[in-house]
């Protein structure tokens, strides 16, 4: 049989208006932070939201439904670690629902585009250790990276 693994997506609410597109073709291709999931594996999305605006409102409810669900893991989309500045409150967000819903948390969707790779990069955003643990899942390659531009 077949593994399945359920997923939730919660994306940072500057980007509500985001119909997901990067995110289902990563997924797709397993590529970003999606490549933990083997190919021969079936992923299937049991909820899809934001955060809820900033300081995160919707990070103490929508985990739950999403469990309710059958959501073993939750990935937080790439806009947390992209938009500029990044989520100040993503470190708080990820040890909460994995300790109130024990559920993994994954930084990262689809791989970071390259043109946001870049300034990042130019304006030191994720220079310590604590950010390049946080992208390091979106990060892929260059070539990837410029495919997600």
């Amino acid at each position: 049989m077949k593994k399945k693994t359920k997923i939730g997506i919660i994306i940072c609410d500057r980007y509500r208006s985001c119909a997901g597109g990067k995110c289902f073709r990563s997924l797709k291709n397993r590529e970003g932070a999606f490549d933990i999931y083997p190919e021969d594996e079936e992923v299937e999305v049991v909820g899809y939201t934001s955060c809820g605006g900033c300081p995160g409102g919707n990070i103490e409810y929508a985990p739950e439904e999403m469990k309710k669900n059958g959501a073993e893991v939750i990935h937080f989309a790439t806009g947390f670690v992209v938009g500029y500045p990044p989520c100040p409150y993503i470190d708080h967000f990820k040890r909460f629902i994995e300790e109130n819903y024990g559920l993994q948390v994954v930084v990262g969707t689809h791989p970071i585009p390259q043109k946001y790779y870049l300034v990042h990069q130019k304006l030191g955003t994720w220079k310590t250790k604590e950010w390049k643990e946080f992208i390091r899942p979106a990060l892929a390659d260059e070539k990837t990276r410029l495919a997600y531009d």
